[in-house]
């Protein structure tokens, strides 16, 4: 059976060949029966059954020939015979229904339409009648190819299968259980459900019972002899998330999700492709709205150019840019091995017009050549060196390419006539009290005044954000090897509190704020509610499975040289303003004039790698007078 199944589903000679038997067949037998009801089985006198025979046999024929061609147009036997949803029995309502609507409109118009057709009321009951009956052979089929699914499975595959709870018994929950139960290589047998709902509560889903509240389940584990639990609630809060995964990590299942709702409705995901509870599903945020045509404008048929394409910043900016259909995309990237993986992945997903070049931005020859051979017409400048005590402890590279590196990009920008370029700068920028922030405010500073030099026909602006959810270096993988480790996890200070922001988010704000920018704007993207370290840690904790305190302590460090306790979002003498977005705004200040810019990273780097730590962030504060430095004793 399972052979003849397969067969028939992918053979488009048979499965045409036994389709059209079987709907002529059934449809043959509607139309009769259609006649018999409508004339209340009293066909057999001989009168009405000489007339009406004589009608049946002329118009079987072009009723056949019109329901075969529109389930032909409708994709009923293209498709895959063994398989049904909504979305066939839509086609199929529309395939019966409009020959029948078709037939029914020509009663009212034809000379002599007993001639040729039935009566109305054999019309109308025939559709009716030819719905249920198609409906019927294809759900026929799909029970066939279940069945002889599972006989061929057996018992064995059967047990084999990892029991399973789902927590929410709602839409997501219910699309998950019919994947999970209409596939047999699933390899998972969804056994319980769960859910706040109280009037879903001693019902059933797909044959599936709903037990209860979600905090039952650590109780019923033994008894239900659970081995997996789904979070199949895509909208809930991430306070929700959070409350429910730290309840549910008591007991000795594994605990996964299905992708979120973004993830979902772009149809890059498949509502089955489970995955660990992540720290970004605790700290989720609500879904982001782009101004498509905008960012389209900017970019489509254009040349953009990404520096420092290799890094999570970078390598995701890429990404999102080549979905806009740019005419070329320049990858520039100082780190060989950076650049070959994301140079990979790109080729992998089909993307042809990407050209990679190896630089560094402080090779100011290298980069000329580089502007003047490829003629880039919007740059995204995200190279740059981040991590804050590496940086505090050798602020000349700090200045020599967050500083100096985005003046000589910026400039070339400027020269070459590059219609946009934006700067990916940081919160820490805001009165800073590292070098690293204290660098790239020196960097906004200067793209500030070359976009109001009055020879500037680029649009210089900048877009501040926050820590990057996952980025390397970043707080989120220290913890994680920590506690692969075993701990201790180390925290700052038990205050400590940092804005965060997934890395897609972020790009797609940044690309949002290039397409609005005039020139001169510095944007900050709404970052959300800052996020305590110690929660996070907590929370990492307990996702990986342990006991916070317990299995895996936390100790306390104390803040390291340069660091705050909480980052700022405004400067003082900012004035800020709302945009079109709303999760961006728009900071504007008194510009400085190129000259005093100029002069400015001049003195910056004169000497810069003979000067000493003290020295060079005296020289910071000396342009940028909110900077509190940390000064080596």
């Amino acid at each position: 059976m399972k052979s003849f199944i397969h067969l028939v589903s992918r053979n488009i000679f048979y499965r045409f060949a036994l389709l059209s038997l079987a709907y002529s067949f059934a449809l043959s037998l509607t139309l009769w029966v259609a006649y018999q009801l409508r004339f209340d089985f009293f066909l057999n006198e001989p009168d009405k059954y000489r007339i009406y025979t004589g009608q049946f046999q002329t118009a079987l024929p072009l009723i056949l020939v019109l329901k075969l061609v529109f389930l032909t147009v409708f994709g009923q036997f293209s498709r895959l015979i063994s398989y049904f949803s909504i979305p066939d029995l839509f086609k199929v309502h529309i395939s019966v229904g409009s020959p029948s609507i078709l037939l029914f409109f020509a009663t009212f118009f034809l000379t002599n339409p007993q001639a040729l057709l039935p009566p109305r009321g054999v019309l109308l009951i025939d559709f009716v009648l030819s719905f249920g009956i198609v409906i019927f052979i294809r759900l026929g089929l799909r029970i066939l190819r279940e069945r002889s699914s599972s006989a061929t499975n057996g018992s064995s595959a059967k047990s084999s299968k990892k029991r399973v709870a789902i927590i929410g018994a709602g839409d997501t929950g219910s699309q998950l259980i019919t994947e999970l139960l209409g596939k047999s290589n699933s390899g998972m047998e969804p056994i319980a459900l769960f859910d706040d709902d109280t009037s879903k509560w001693k019902t059933k889903l797909h044959g599936v019972p709903v037990m209860g509240c979600p905090s039952l389940v650590p109780d019923l584990e033994q008894q239900l002899r659970l081995e997996t639990v789904i979070l199949a609630i895509p909208s809930a809060s991430s306070k929700r998330i959070g409350d429910l995964v730290k309840h549910l990590s008591k007991g000795s299942y594994d605990l996964v999700t299905v992708p979120s709702l973004n993830q979902l409705a772009s149809g890059s995901v498949q509502i089955n492709q489970l995955r660990n509870v992540d720290i970004e599903d605790l700290l989720q945020r609500p879904s982001i709205t782009l101004d498509q045509d905008n960012i389209r404008k900017v970019i489509r048929g254009k040349r953009c150019l990404v520096t420092g394409a290799g890094g999570s910043i970078g390598s995701e900016l890429c990404r999102q840019i080549l979905q806009y259909h740019p005419e070329h995309l320049l990858l520039l990237e100082q780190s060989e091995v950076q650049m070959f993986q994301i140079e990979q992945e790109l080729l992998d997903k089909g993307y042809e017009n990407i050209t990679s070049l190896i630089c560094d931005i402080l090779d100011a020859k290298r980069l000329e050549k580089l502007f003047h051979d490829q003629k880039p017409d919007v740059v995204f400048h995200a190279a740059a060196h981040k991590h804050v005590p590496l940086m505090e402890s050798q602020p000349s590279e700090a200045i020599k390419n967050n500083s100096w590196g985005t003046s000589l990009v910026a400039k070339l920008s400027m020269r070459h006539k590059v219609d946009r370029f934006v700067l990916i700068s940081t919160d820490k920028a805001i009165n800073p009290t590292n070098v690293m922030g204290a660098s790239k405010r020196a960097a906004e500073i200067f793209v500030q005044a070359l976009n109001h030099d009055p020879s500037n026909q680029t649009r210089f602006l900048a877009v501040r954000f926050g820590n990057v959810l996952g980025s390397s270096g970043s707080v989120i993988p220290t913890f994680r090897k920590q506690i692969a480790q075993g701990g201790p996890v180390k925290v700052t200070h038990p205050e400590v509190t940092r804005y965060f922001m997934t890395i897609p988010e972020a790009c797609s704000l940044v690309l949002e704020a290039g397409s609005i920018g005039e020139g001169g704007e510095i944007f900050v993207l709404d970052m959300g509610e800052p996020v305590k370290i110690m929660h996070l840690a907590e929370q990492l904790i307990t996702l990986s499975g342990f006991t916070p305190g317990s299995d895996v302590e936390i100790e306390i460090t104390g803040l390291r040289p340069g660091e705050k306790l909480f980052e700022e979002l405004q400067h003082e003498g900012e004035d800020m303003a709302t945009t079109q977005h709303p999760k961006i705004m728009r900071f504007l200040s008194e510009p400085k004039n190129l000259e005093d810019a100029e002069k400015m990273m001049q003195s910056l780097t004169k000497e810069i790698d003979e000067a000493s730590a003290n020295d060079l962030k005296q020289r910071l504060k000396q342009f940028i007078p909110e900077y509190q430095p940390a000064l080596d004793s």
